[in-house]
C-alpha cells in the first residue's frame, strides 16, 4: 500500500468514527438527564465536546434545541465526501497513482 492508499483509509476511519459519534450525541440531546460525565455517554461526549463547545457560542440553540451537532455530522460527511468520494481527491490520487 502506497502513502495515499494508507492515508485514505485513515481518514476515512477517522471522518466516519467521528459522524458516528455525532449521529449518537443527537440522540442524546433527546435526553436531557443522561450524564455525560459517566460511562458509557462519555466514550460519546469527550471527543465531540471540542467541537460542539465552541460551535454553541457561535450558534445559539433555536427553539431551545441545540443544532450545533447536526451541523458537524454535516460538515464530516461533506469532509469525507470532498476527500474520500467517488470523485474525491483522495480518491483520484489513488487512481492516478501519486
Amino acid at each position: 500500500m502506497d502513502f495515499v492508499a494508507i492515508a485514505s483509509l485513515l481518514l476515512g476511519l477517522l471522518l466516519s468514527a467521528m459522524t458516528f459519534l455525532f449521529i449518537f450525541r443527537i440522540v442524546l440531546t433527546w435526553y436531557p438527564q443522561v450524564d455525560l460525565t459517566r460511562f458509557p455517554f462519555n466514550v460519546i461526549a469527550v471527543p465531540t465536546e471540542p467541537f460542539l463547545a465552541p460551535s454553541r457560542k457561535i450558534i445559539s440553540p433555536i427553539g431551545g434545541v441545540d443544532i450545533t451537532p447536526i451541523l458537524w455530522v454535516a460538515i464530516f460527511s461533506f469532509v469525507r465526501e470532498i476527500l474520500l468520494g467517488q470523485q474525491g481527491l483522495l480518491t483520484m490520487m489513488q487512481q492516478k497513482g501519486f
